[in-house]
Formats: structure tokens, C-alpha cells, sequence
């Protein structure tokens, strides 16, 4: 990227723009992924909901529940939650959640165990737009639960590029389990909420080598893939 058109991306606000986000990184959160004998990949996952514990009257108790959500990656899952006393009954009841897990061969993955899979869109510019930013919003607010709730990927980072000649990208970042199940839900995804799917090419690769990321859906039907 040149000079000039760092400066046009950094010139266009003092907004930020590129956004680390890391949602559903929640440490709250345990979940946990295990592969059957057919090679599928299942998960399960659970969280405290404290509803607003600390925002509530002093006069009020939250109501505090413990939800389980489940299924197969890549697919809807089901969740159910019960409601408990007391806080730390719930947290004793998480702690439970992931012993009983590990006990059925479940087991947490770190970052570098899973794959980076990359939404990419092509912009009209390099100069970043508040129709760019809007689409930024979009494409993360839709993705997040998306992905979340079928177990498929978690949001990692927001980027604006530079792509030469005047023309820009908008990068999203994802750590995905299972790197096919994320490419064809990103996909369905965004041809649903309509953002700019003809636009959209989707790129896998290793965790730690974004280098080596290679298109497996783009307009063209190409491999090739920058970020």
C-alpha cells in the first residue's frame, strides 16, 4: 500500500474504523467441541445470564439463569435455561457443565487449533465511506449471531484495506472450528441479509499465517486471495 492511500484511509474521520472485536471470546463462556466417529463436529456451550445484575435497583433482585445451547457445527442449535437463586449457584452449576463435558470427551479449542476464515468485501473505494461503515456494522451484527448460534465461527476483527488503483476491501475476521461449515453459514448469511453478496469472497488458511489464505468462494471463482 502507498503512502497516499494509507492517508486516505486514515483521513476520512477520526472515528475509528478498524475494530478488534473478539465476540463471543466471552470468558463466561465455556465451550466445548467434539468430533463424532463420523467426523462430524458437535459443541455445546454454557453461559450465566445474570440479567442485568449490578444495573438492577438495590430494592430489585435479577433474575439469574443458567443456559445450555448445543447441536451440531454449522447448524442451528437448541438451548434451554433454568433459573437459579443465587450467582454462585449458577457458576457452580457452569463449572459442573464443563467437568460433565471433558468427561464425555468434549474439549475446549484454543485460537491456534482452529482456522482463519476471512469475509472479504470489495469496495468502491479506498477512501472509507459512511456506506462502508454501515456495511461494517451490518456484516458484524448479522454475523456474530449467525455464526453463534450455530457454533461455526467467532468474530475476531473488522479491517479496511487498501486493494490499489483508488479501491478498497473491508476484511472480517473469523477463528472458525470448522472451516467449511463457517464458508458455507458466512455465505448463507449475507445472501440473506442482502450485503452485497456479488461483492463478497470468503478465504481460509492457517491461524497463524494469514499469507497463506486462499479463496474458497469469490466472484470469479478464483483462488488467488489478498488481504
Amino acid at each position: 500500500m502507498s503512502a497516499t492511500e494509507q492517508s486516505n484511509i486514515e483521513d476520512v474521520s477520526t472515528e475509528p474504523i478498524n475494530q478488534t472485536i473478539l465476540a463471543g471470546l466471552d470468558p463466561n463462556i465455556v465451550r466445548l467441541y467434539k468430533k463424532n466417529d463420523d467426523g462430524t463436529m458437535v459443541f455445546r456451550e454454557a453461559w450465566v445470564d445474570a440479567g442485568g445484575a449490578g444495573e438492577t435497583e438495590q430494592s430489585e433482585t435479577p433474575e439469574i439463569f443458567f443456559v445450555i445451547n448445543h447441536g451440531t457445527v454449522g447448524h442451528i442449535s437448541t438451548s434451554k435455561d433454568a433459573q437459579v437463586e443465587t450467582l454462585e449457584e449458577a457458576e457452580g452449576m457452569l463449572a459442573a457443565f464443563a467437568e460433565q463435558g471433558l468427561a464425555d470427551g468434549f474439549a475446549e479449542l484454543a485460537r491456534e487449533e482452529q482456522t482463519l476464515v476471512v469475509a472479504q468485501f470489495a469496495l468502491k473505494s479506498d477512501r472509507v465511506s459512511d456506506r462502508d461503515k454501515h456495511l461494517a456494522q451490518r456484516a458484524k451484527d448479522a454475523l456474530t449471531p449467525h455464526l453463534a448460534w450455530r457454533g461455526s465461527g467467532v468474530l475476531e476483527k473488522l479491517e479496511f484495506t487498501s486493494a490499489g488503483h483508488g479501491l478498497g476491501k473491508l476484511n472480517v475476521y473469523i477463528v472458525a472450528p470448522d472451516a467449511a461449515r463457517a464458508v458455507a453459514n458466512i455465505k448463507v448469511c449475507i445472501r440473506e441479509e442482502k450485503l452485497d453478496f456479488t461483492k463478497l469472497t470468503v478465504a481460509v488458511g492457517p491461524i497463524g499465517d494469514p499469507s497463506a489464505l486462499r479463496a474458497k468462494h469469490s466472484p470469479t471463482g478464483s483462488t488467488a486471495f489478498t488481504l
